[in-house]
């Protein structure tokens, strides 16, 4: 008896994680029409969070929210948005 109740606890808690890791990704069409030519570094991050990889040199930035199915890419110049661009969203 009380490892059925163990079992579905478990199995309610999974679900619910699951559900709240989808329902959580910032990698919306809604966040990326939100993005503009000129932004600043830290406004993107509030839109989307933390990236996932971020490389750069001499002033220009490149970085990547995502992987290689479902992603937002923007590249920095300086501290301000040049370019983005998504797929997958």
């Amino acid at each position: 008896m009380i490892q059925k109740i163990f079992k579905k606890t478990l199995l309610g808690i999974s679900v619910a994680s699951f559900l709240l890791v989808i329902g959580c990704s910032k990698l919306t069409t809604e966040n990326y029409d939100q993005l503009k030519i000129g932004m600043p570094y830290a406004e993107v991050v509030a839109i989307l969070g933390k990236a996932d990889e971020c490389e750069g040199a001499l002033g220009l930035k490149n970085c990547v929210w995502g992987n290689d199915k479902k992603y937002i890419h923007v590249a920095f110049a300086g501290d301000v948005v040049l370019m983005f661009s998504g797929k997958g969203l």
